[in-house]
């Protein structure tokens, strides 16, 4: 129950972070479609109970629990649960071999779930936390060692001032690679693994609680304040909305260390817990389920040239020609019909040494792992497919387009000079997809055509899937630009100009 309530529900307070962003955002953006598609995909996913983002994450539980409890058996437990789950496709199998790349299928495995516990004086109730965390997002943690020199921010010195540029840095090397707007947990001190851990916690508490030391409350404040001004926006596109959390916490350290940890998490802050019985292992109570009131939106109204505005609506079907993507440009809105495939890692990988089990040419790619299911007649159903995070193939992506002659790659948080400049030279284009948004775009696909290479998991497989009507923006075209470059270069310069603030932190 836990783990499908906080795969398919989120929690009222992000939901009350997220509304805020969508106010704050000028209507008629980029960024405030985005936020649209994703307000749209949080009830969708509730309604049908349906994974929020095709990326389940890794479950991650946080156990409090009474001394005496045998926790050798409540791992069993979270483990079957959790088993269960990825059965029923409320998780995704997550779970690979880190040296063969086999995926367990059932999200077990060394190291999966990751389950933290800790013993409480309560004797009464056992305290679960449950935090599913997605790949885009945990790639996108940092930690700092200080003193250090941090692009556009100069030097950041072992004090408050220091840690205040590593954080406004976390959120600036996001840009929308993190599906922003983001949430922050930082950890200041401990070592290279308490402080991460610590940091990830911070991502349990409430979005709206004050912390009880004034210093760290300040500098949660001014952090979620300035954040908002660097324009970077929803998936990246530019705007107001860049993050809806700041957590920190300050741990002892070594003399000879200071690390700022980093732990940043997506709009998709699928975060919940639950008080049991102990004798009974019945529920007491859900946490997180009661909301404190939002207070206003940390944001200030930006300047036009700050937001960038969609340029036009273009339906298209495949296969594409090169004249229909060439007459593409960056801020078009595509509404793409047709067939299309899917293409994560390990599809890359292996096209490099192996053609593929379909014609490319003329076709669209997709970053995408989805959650499929397999139904009692032998067909397949997809219940979850956003995109994932597009920057992993980059040292593929080039020669993919060269050899196999694609027209349009999709996923999300745009790609690198080299894909930039083989879509120039190739005549195609990169579209950005919502980030998260899985059951949004899981409505577009008409139908399963079929799937190549099962042998690499369900999502790795690559699928073949007929849509309808799927959107997405053109943030890279075959005329050399890129609409993710331009919004880095643009809060980079923002950034460069908070070097010099100070947080006016109060005495503890």
């Amino acid at each position: 129950m836990l783990i499908t309530e906080t795969a398919t529900n989120l929690p009222p307070d992000v939901r009350a972070a997220m509304r805020m962003a969508g106010v704050a955002e000028p209507p008629g953006t980029q960024s405030a479609a985005a936020l649209a598609i994703i307000e749209t995909n949080i009830d969708q996913a509730a309604d049908v109970i349906g994974p929020i983002c095709q990326d389940t994450g890794m479950p991650t539980f946080f156990v409090q629990a009474p001394v005496g409890l045998n926790q050798i058996v409540l791992r069993r437990l979270i483990c079957a649960a959790v088993a269960a789950a990825t059965r029923r496709g409320t998780l995704r199998p997550n779970s690979v071999d880190s040296l063969t790349g086999e995926n367990s299928g059932d999200n077990l495995g060394p190291g999966t779930p990751v389950i933290h516990f800790e013993q409480w004086v309560r004797s009464d109730v056992v305290e679960v936390k449950l935090l599913l965390k997605g790949g885009g997002c945990e790639n996108k943690n940092i930690q700092y060692s200080l003193p250090s020199e941090l692009e556009h921010l100069g030097r950041a010195g072992r004090d408050l001032e220091g840690v205040r540029k590593c954080i406004l840095h976390a959120v600036w090397q996001a840009q929308g690679q993190g599906c922003a707007p983001g949430a922050v947990g930082v950890a200041i001190g401990g070592d290279r693994t308490s402080g991460y851990e610590a940091a990830k916690e911070q991502l349990l508490r409430p979005l709206f609680d004050t912390h009880p030391d004034p210093r760290l409350a300040e500098l949660e404040r001014y952090i979620l304040e300035r954040a908002n001004t660097l324009g970077i926006g929803a998936m990246g596109f530019g705007g107001v909305a860049s993050l809806i959390g700041c957590k920190v916490t300050a741990l002892n350290r070594l003399p000879a260390s200071f690390f700022v940890s980093v732990a940043y998490d997506c709009w998709a802050f699928r975060r919940l817990g639950v008080h049991l019985d102990a004798s009974s292992g019945n529920l007491v109570r859900w946490l997180y389920k009661d909301v404190p009131e939002a207070p206003t939106p940390a944001v200030r109204s930006p300047q036009p040239a700050e937001v960038p505005q969609p340029q036009r609506t273009v339906r298209l079907t495949t296969p594409l020609s090169e004249a229909q993507v060439r007459a593409l440009r960056v801020g078009d809105l595509v509404l793409l019909s047709g067939r299309l495939v899917t293409g994560r890692d390990a599809v890359h990988a292996r096209l490099m040494h192996e053609a593929p089990p379909v014609p490319l040419a003329g076709g669209a790619l997709y970053h995408c792992g989805p959650v499929a299911r397999h139904e009692p007649d032998g067909s397949w159903r997809i219940t979850a497919a956003g995109p994932t995070t597009s920057i992993r193939e980059e040292p593929y992506q080039a020669e993919i387009l060269q050899r196999y002659g694609v027209r349009a790659v999709i996923g999300k948080g745009g790609m690198g000079q080299r894909t930039l400049a083989a879509l120039q030279a190739t005549g195609a284009v990169y579209l950005n997809a919502v980030g998260g948004a899985a059951q949004f775009y899981a409505r577009t696909i008409q139908r399963v055509q079929g799937v190549h290479w099962l042998d690499l998991g369900t999502p790795e497989a690559m699928w073949e899937l007929d849509v309808e009507d799927f959107p997405a923006v053109v943030t890279m075209d075959a005329h050399g630009h890129s609409l993710h470059a331009d919004v880095e270069t643009t809060s980079g310069a923002v950034l460069a100009g908070l070097a010099d603030e100070t947080v006016p932190v109060p005495h503890s």
